[in-house]
Formats: C-alpha cells, sequence, structure tokens
C-alpha cells in the first residue's frame, strides 16, 4: 500500500485513487504513512532529527508537530537530543510511530509493531494505536503476527494463509471462531 513494492495483481485503492504504480512519496502526499517492520529509525539522528524527517513531506508546521508528537509520547520529549540508537526496543517503536504520525496521516500503516518487543510493550503500544484511531479518526492497517494483541484493538480482522485470504470479517467474529483460532492464529481455546 505504500508503494514500496509493486504487486503482481489486483489493485489498491483509496478514495477512488488507483495507489498501484504511485511513487510512494506520492502515496505519502495522499495521507499515508508507513511504519516498517524493526522500526525504521536513523540511529545516528537524534530523537528530534528522527521527527523532523516525518515533517519533511508534510505540510504541517513542525514546532506544533513535535509539540503534539512530545505531549502524546512524553518518553520522546525527555529524550529529544539522545540518538535514537540508544533507545529501548519499546522507546525505537514509539519514535518510528511518532515520526509517522507528525505528518498527520489518515492511515497509518503498520507492520509488525509488536516484534521483538516485551509484553508489558506490546500492550502499551497496541492500547496507543487504538487510541489514536478513537482520537485522531485514523484508519489504521495494523499486520500483526501476534493475532491476539491485533483482534484486541482491531474493528476489522482479515486472515492470510500463504497469500490467501482465509477470513475476512468483523474482529470480534474472528476471535470467536475456534478453527481459525486453532489453526491459523496460534491461539488455543
Amino acid at each position: 500500500m505504500s508503494g514500496l513494492k509493486t504487486p503482481s495483481a489486483g489493485s489498491i485503492t483509496s478514495d477512488d485513487v488507483e495507489l498501484v504504480g504511485v511513487r510512494t512519496e506520492d502515496i505519502a502526499r495522499l495521507g499515508f504513512a508507513h511504519v516498517p517492520e524493526g522500526r525504521g529509525v536513523i540511529g545516528e539522528f537524534t530523537v528530534e532529527e528522527n521527527l523532523r524527517l516525518g515533517a519533511l513531506i508534510a505540510k504541517v508546521d513542525v514546532k506544533e508537530g513535535l509539540a503534539t508528537q512530545y505531549e502524546r509520547f512524553p518518553i520522546l520529549g525527555e529524550r529529544r537530543r539522545q540518538h535514537a540508537d540508544l533507545l529501548s526496543g519499546g522507546e525505537r517503536q514509539i519514535l518510528s510511530m511518532a515520526r509517522a504520525l507528525i505528518a498527520t496521516p489518515g492511515v497509518l500503516l503498520l507492520d509488525e509493531p509488536s516484534l521483538g518487543l516485551a509484553p508489558l510493550v506490546t500492550t502499551q503500544i497496541m492500547s496507543t494505536i487504538k487510541e489514536l484511531c478513537a482520537a485522531d479518526n485514523l484508519t489504521v492497517v495494523l499486520v500483526e503476527q501476534n493475532a491476539s494483541s491485533a483482534l484486541r484493538i482491531a474493528d476489522h480482522a482479515i486472515v492470510l494463509n500463504v497469500g490467501h485470504v482465509v477470513a475476512n470479517d468483523a474482529a470480534e467474529v474472528v476471535a470467536a471462531d475456534e478453527k481459525l483460532r486453532q489453526y491459523y492464529l496460534g491461539m488455543a481455546g
């Protein structure tokens, strides 16, 4: 969806705009922000420099955007002059999300935000995602192998198995389906 890879088939549309073949930076200008797997912060840059990168493509007031992210994620404000490579894994994930959010996107694409994080940090990240959706009227497309955490915050769920859709329904319906839980989601009944 972010344009980093071109699909071999199908289409991706948003508000009647075909996204396949559109350059990544143009997709960002359409209001999409992508938080890649592995957090993707620039370790040599400070927290603030990483956040400023997120504001480059957007037409936002950088000072106001920084203030919003520091209010939303106080730990980033405390560490604003610290190099990103000195942050914990959870703090890097928060920084990566804040860098995407500073551009005030309409759609946030999150790829495995809980990867490698402690369960408590995963719970905090998922809670933050849920709060963002409610407070900012933000649409989040969440790709997550931690099915239990994802289903707790999702409105809708699509389960893929080797590239094929095996379920496409309300999250609570998917979570309650014992067969899906056992065979595809790795969740004991």
